[in-house]
C-alpha cells in the first residue's frame, strides 16, 4: 500500500528505520513551518515528518499514533528533541482533545499520512498483509475487534458491504458467500487461507495485483474505522488551527482522497458563486480554508524510483482563514460510512 513514516538515518523503531516518509519535502513545504511554531503530526509512525519539522528552531511538535509500537519507538527522537517533541497514543480523530490537554493548541499546522504504514505491513504478526501467513488481526491499536472477529462473526451482508464499499471489490457478494459457507467447518484465523480463498474466486491476470488486495483493504478500513477517523480529524483540524495555519493531508487510495477533496472543496467555497444566488437561496457560509497551490501534489520520478509505494500518494493542502469552524459535516460522515445496502452490483 504505502511507505512507512520513517527515516533511514536515525533510530525510530528500536533500530535503524527502514522507511521513507512519502512526499516529505512537499509536505514540509506545504506546512511552511516557522520558528517557534506549534505543529501536529497525527500519524507519527517512525517520525519522519516530525523529525523534518524539528529542524526549524524552537518549533514544537505533538505526535499522535494509535500503535503502541510506534509510541515505544519514538523514545530516541524524543530524547534528542530537547523537550520540543511529545508523542501520545491516540487516534488522530481525537486531535482537538489531545492538543488542548497537552497545551499544544492552537496549532500552526497539522499533517496526516492516512492509512497503514509499511512497518505494520512488514510485520506478519500484525496481520495487515498476506505476503506471509500471520494472525488475521489488522488492529492498529492492537485492541478491540479484529479482522478475524469480523470475518468469522459478521453476516454475509455486512461482509459484502465491507468488501464492496471499503475495498471497491466487484466480486464482494461471491467472496462473502464463500467465507460464510467455509467458516462453519473451519474459522479463518490467519491471513493466508483467506487470501487463498479470495484468489480462487476472483478472476485475475498474473500481472495484476493479488486478487485479495481489495478485500484486505476493506477489512482493514472496517477494523480501524479509518474513514470515520479521517472525517473527525478534518473537522478537528479546522477547529484547532490558527488563522493562517496549514492542513496537509497525504492519501493513498480513492476513498480517502475523495473525502479530503470534498472537504477542501466545501470549506474553500470552490464552485460557489456567492454573487449569483437565486432569490431566497441561502448565502453559503464563509470559507474556512483557502487552497494552497496546485492540487493534488503527487510524487515525482525521483521519489518513485526510490520508493515505488509512493505511486498512489496524493497531497492536498489548505490554509485556515478566520471564519468560524463548521464542525462535523454530515455529508462527509455519510461518505465514510457503509451505505444502506441496495443488494445490487456486488
Amino acid at each position: 500500500m504505502k511507505s512507512g513514516r520513517g527515516d533511514d538515518q536515525d533510530l525510530a523503531a528500536g533500530g535503524p528505520a527502514r522507511h521513507i516518509p512519502v512526499l516529505l519535502d512537499e509536505v514540509i513545504e506545504a506546512l511552511a513551518p516557522h520558528e517557534g511554531g506549534v505543529y501536529l503530526d497525527g500519524t507519527f509512525g517512525a517520525g519522519g515528518y516530525a523529525r523534518a519539522l524539528l529542524a526549524t528552531p524552537q518549533l514544537r511538535v505533538l505526535g499522535l499514533d494509535r500503535d503502541s509500537d510506534a509510541i515505544a519507538g519514538a523514545a530516541p527522537l524524543i530524547s534528542k528533541s530537547a523537550g520540543r517533541l511529545r508523542v501520545e497514543q491516540a487516534r488522530f480523530g481525537d486531535l482537538v482533545e489531545v492538543a488542548r490537554r497537552t497545551g499544544f493548541a492552537p496549532l500552526d499546522g497539522v499533517t496526516l499520512d492516512i492509512g497503514v504504514s509499511s512497518m505494520q505491513l512488514d510485520e506478519a504478526a500484525r496481520g495487515f498483509s498476506f505476503r506471509q501467513d500471520g494472525p488475521l488481526d489488522m488492529r492498529m491499536e492492537q485492541a478491540g475487534r479484529s479482522a478475524a472477529d469480523i470475518v468469522n462473526e459478521a453476516s454475509e451482508e455486512e461482509l459484502a458491504d465491507i468488501f464492496y464499499y471499503y475495498g471497491e471489490e466487484r466480486m464482494a457478494r461471491r467472496i462473502a458467500r464463500a467465507i460464510v459457507a467455509d467458516r462453519v467447518a473451519k474459522p479463518f484465523l490467519t491471513t493466508r487461507p483467506l487470501a487463498e480463498l479470495i484468489g480462487r474466486l476472483v478472476p485475475h491476470k498474473p500481472t495484476e495485483i493479488h486478487p485479495a488486495t481489495r478485500s484486505f483493504q476493506g477489512l482493514r478500513i472496517a477494523v480501524n474505522d479509518e474513514l470515520g477517523e479521517l472525517v473527525r480529524a478534518l473537522a478537528g483540524a479546522e477547529e484547532v488551527l490558527n488563522e493562517g495555519g496549514r492542513l496537509a493531508i497525504v492519501t493513498f487510495h480513492s476513498l480517502e482522497d475523495r473525502i479530503v477533496k470534498q472537504f477542501f472543496a466545501s470549506r474553500s467555497g470552490r464552485g460557489q458563486a456567492r454573487s449569483r444566488l437565486l432569490p431566497g437561496e441561502p448565502v453559503p457560509p464563509p470559507a474556512t480554508f483557502d487552497l494552497v497551490g496546485k492540487q493534488p501534489v503527487i510524487a515525482g520520478a525521483e521519489e518513485l524510483a526510490r520508493n515505488p509505494r509512493a505511486r498512489s500518494a496524493k497531497l492536498r493542502t489548505g490554509q485556515r482563514t478566520n471564519a468560524p469552524a463548521r464542525g462535523l459535516d454530515a455529508d462527509l460522515a455519510a461518505m465514510a460510512a457503509l451505505p444502506t445496502r441496495s443488494g445490487k452490483g456486488r
